[in-house]
């Protein structure tokens, strides 16, 4: 017997990508609805190959008697939302920002600490930020061998990052710089076609972005809050695809051939390291993909226990859209949804 799933924002690209998850992973479903604003219903959306689904508008949705939603509708609006759908029973995953700080939301990356899981007394479980995601399922195996101290990443985001807006500004600037046209920022602070923006998010008063921040707090949520973090987020002329630079320091000795091995057997990740040319995977490569991939891992001498390494994954799929249903299949291997449908 299945449950019954909604999607909220099933317009959006990271919507649509669950959808597409969930039809993809054969997720246990006796029905589904697809959830978005007012002025969103009445569209149209695929789930799998042969069904439709027409958009049903969020503000009137009744969602007693559903056993799972996921949310990726926004922050605003998850907070008005999110709440009112747990409180009528349904289990919700969350792939805003709006609870991931908060004492009694779980935040979870199933590969890193499923068992947090348990204590989703308030029916809310929060999905990362996607370069948070992808940085954790690589840092965790290492983590457990060598404790890690200290991390700094430097990221280059996709423009997918700001849903499909900022995909279309990406390619709009594109082609208007091809044929002379003026190219217009409006998704972005800064024309965003061949260039790198060294600021995702609002600033904040110490000078990291509010993107920065993320990684910092939910890394130490998730992972262990005596990491320390400092991270640089750039967003990158790359439609799907979010990569990582990241050097970590270590309490303890760190030894190569150990690290590699623990990546390589490592759930969720994939280590592609090969010293020689095309021996390493850039975003363009893992566009579709579940993995979180790692290369070009080397020793850095410049601090004591130090190792850096390459991190790249698909930023709508594992770092949103997978996450969470990954979040919904391991509750449900847990026993911790009891479904509805009759």
């Amino acid at each position: 017997m299945g449950y019954r799933v909604a999607v909220v924002g099933a317009t959006g690209a990271v919507g649509r990508e669950m959808l597409k998850t969930l039809a993809e992973r054969a997720f246990p479903i006796d029905e589904i609805v697809a959830l978005a604003s007012a002025r969103s219903a009445g569209q149209e959306v695929s789930f799998g190959d042969k069904t439709v689904l027409k958009v049903q508008n969020l503000e009137h949705f009744d969602f007693t008697g559903w056993d799972i939603a996921l949310f990726s509708p926004g922050a605003s609006v998850s907070a008005v939302h999110a709440p009112r759908a747990a409180k009528a029973g349904c289990i919700v995953i969350d792939n805003t920002s709006h609870f991931r700080m908060e004492h009694d939301v779980p935040l979870v990356v199933p590969e890193v600490n499923p068992n947090a899981l348990k204590r989703a007394r308030r029916g809310i479980i929060a999905n990362p930020n996607c370069s948070t995601i992808q940085m954790v399922v690589a840092l965790k195996p290492l983590h457990d061998l060598f404790t890690i101290r200290r991390v700094v990443v430097a990221t280059y985001q996709a423009v997918a990052g700001a849903g499909k807006e900022g995909m279309d500004e990406l390619f709009a600037q594109s082609r208007a710089s091809f044929v002379g046209d003026p190219l217009k920022a409006e998704q972005f602070t800064k024309q965003i076609a061949f260039n790198c923006i060294p600021h995702i998010d609002r600033f904040m008063d110490d000078g990291a972005t509010k993107e920065e921040w993320k990684m910092t707090v939910e890394t130490r949520k998730i992972l262990d809050p005596d990491i320390s973090v400092f991270a640089t987020c750039v967003r990158v002329p790359v439609f799907i695809g979010h990569s990582e630079a990241i050097t970590v320091e270590f309490e303890e000795p760190v030894d190569l051939e150990r690290a590699r091995e623990a990546l390589r057997e490592a759930p969720g990740v994939i280590l592609h390291d090969q010293r020689e040319d095309g021996g390493y995977v850039t975003p363009t490569e893992c566009v579709g993909e579940d993995a979180t991939y790692v290369s070009r891992l080397r020793i850095d001498p410049t601090v004591p226990n130090g190792l850096a390494f390459w991190c790249v994954a698909d930023n709508l799929r594992k770092g949103a859209a997978l996450n969470a249903v990954q979040i919904a299949e391991t509750m449900i291997a847990l026993d911790l949804i009891h479904h509805k449908a009759a």
